[in-house]
């Protein structure tokens, strides 16, 4: 018998374990997965190819956010990382793979593309004196959130109020919900009965703007579709958003 919940970490590391081993994708133990998943690196994974989200060059573009102090979390190969980079980011990333950290060291030599990688955890790397402890003036997440359950969305919160500087913003790119979208739409509680995330969970727009309620919204739509010879990378199925912390008064 073991009684020896006191915190709300202890909680929260309870309920991961109701999930069976092949759904953890967000905890340190999930670096084998996909380190598995990045393996082959000719897939015909739309979001190998090294080019950053439409939606992304979208805000830079509009000027909706401009060069400072970045996190990409789940950044993969580095495609993202590497782009905000070029525009003039001082970019940290962090991925639990170390085989997707490996390959974006290696694109990062290409000229221009000085983004720091970190291996690990983000919750961990982002902890109050850890390495890639904020504040950020942007944080970046495109197809970290969605691979969280429902319980990990107070941890994520938390980043995001640590790390975030006042008057920062915070771009998501996830699953969308409903006709044409991918990923699991079965409510919070079914997950925990069936101990599986389905790949990932699909959001509403309501869904996405009650989670960060806290924040400033900017803007929240679909991404484009693009062609596969665009230099953008973009698919309908997936949200994008861009929202802002609010300065102190």
């Amino acid at each position: 018998m073991s009684r020896n919940i006191r915190t709300t970490d202890d909680v929260l590391t309870l309920l991961d374990g109701l999930f069976a081993p092949e759904a953890h994708r967000w905890t340190s133990g999930a670096a084998s997965w996909w380190d598995g998943f990045y393996e082959d690196r000719a897939k015909p994974v739309p979001f190998f190819a090294e080019k950053p989200d439409e939606s992304l060059v979208s805000y830079v573009d509009r000027g909706l956010v401009t060069p400072g102090r970045a996190l990409d979390l789940g950044c993969g190969p580095g495609r993202n990382a590497h782009a905000l980079a070029s525009y003039g980011f001082d970019v940290t990333a962090v991925d639990l793979s170390p085989a997707a950290i490996a390959w974006a060291e290696e694109r990062a030599e290409v000229p221009g593309a000085g983004a720091r990688f970190h291996c690990g955890d983000a919750f961990a790397l982002t902890a109050e004196g850890a390495e890639a402890a904020g504040p950020y003036d942007l944080i970046h997440d495109s197809g970290c959130f969605h691979h969280l359950p429902p319980h990990r969305r107070i941890s994520y919160l938390a980043l995001l109020d640590r790390c975030l500087a006042p008057g920062g913003h915070f771009a998501l790119t996830c699953f969308a919900a409903g006709e044409g979208g991918m990923g699991s739409e079965l409510p919070d509680a079914e997950l925990y009965r069936r101990g599986d995330l389905g790949g990932g969970l699909a959001y509403t727009s309501e869904e996405l703007r009650d989670i960060f309620s806290g924040l400033t919204e900017v803007e929240l739509r679909r991404m484009r579709d693009e062609a596969p010879g665009s230099p953008v990378f973009g698919e309908s199925f997936l949200w994008t958003a861009l929202f802002r912390k609010e300065a102190r008064q």
